[in-house]
């Protein structure tokens, strides 16, 4: 069997991100971003000039997009926060390969970025092919425990079909639902972000879009965050 990688940081991310200076001038970048989409303009064209302005490349502009939002989105998201007391017999809808995904980087030691909107984003992505790494399984027991913790009566997995891998990883999850008794639910479907938005499930995210257009929210990777010991690579705007 092949050996499972990390979700880890590229080798270059220590100089992108690793300094108390660069992350100074990323909060800087943030704000000036923040505020030009606050009065309406548009966000990649407003990257760009912000990005130039403080010579950032691809990948640091990449995590000032993550961490920016206009105001109104700011309110909007936190005013639909669920906290993790009022969970108990609630249904969730878990955005699967975001979660996952973000769980894994954390583990690994990766960089991620808090936003101006408390949500926790990463700089990985699926790109049509999933691959389970050596922190897959430890994800999946965190949001078990959290599951457990705070009774959640049943979670809804969606992943995206058309992804490669993804039915292995469907029936990985289910296999530990049904070892344990869990009520969770794991569906491939064709737009996963649309599904979770429509329910009236408490979305399980930090996907933009998810945020802005669900009924309600529950900030997961900042819960997982706030029972670990903070890293040095977590870098918050907040």
């Amino acid at each position: 069997m092949t050996d499972l990688k990390n979700r880890g940081k590229e080798a270059s991310d220590d100089i992108l991100f690793g300094t108390e200076k660069i992350q100074l001038k990323l909060k800087e970048a943030v704000t000036d971003l923040s505020y030009f989409l606050s009065r309406g303009y548009g966000e990649k064209a407003t990257l760009a000039l912000v990005g130039n302005r403080y010579r950032l490349n691809s990948r640091q502009q990449q995590a000032v997009r993550g961490m920016s939002a206009s105001q109104n989105q700011i309110e909007n998201r936190k005013a639909k926060e669920i906290q993790s007391q009022e969970l108990e017999g609630k249904e969730i809808a878990i955005d699967g390969f975001n979660a996952l995904i973000l769980l894994e980087s954390i583990l690994s030691n990766a960089y991620v970025f808090k936003g101006q909107d408390g949500f926790i984003r990463d700089l990985s992505s699926v790109h049509g092919t999933y691959k389970r790494v050596k922190q897959t399984s430890q994800a999946i027991e965190i949001i078990a425990d959290f599951y457990q913790k705070e009774k959640v009566k049943t979670i809804h997995w969606f992943f995206d079909k058309p992804v490669s891998n993804s039915g292995r990883l469907k029936k990985m999850i289910e296999e530990v639902a049904l070892e344990k008794q869990y009520d969770w639910k794991v569906e491939l479907v064709y737009n996963p972000d649309k599904v979770i938005a429509d329910s009236y499930w408490i979305a399980v995210t930090s996907d933009a879009w998810i945020l802005d257009n669900a009924l309600t929210n529950f900030n997961l990777m900042n819960y997982v965050l706030s029972k670990m010991t903070m890293k040095e690579t977590v870098i918050s705007c907040e």
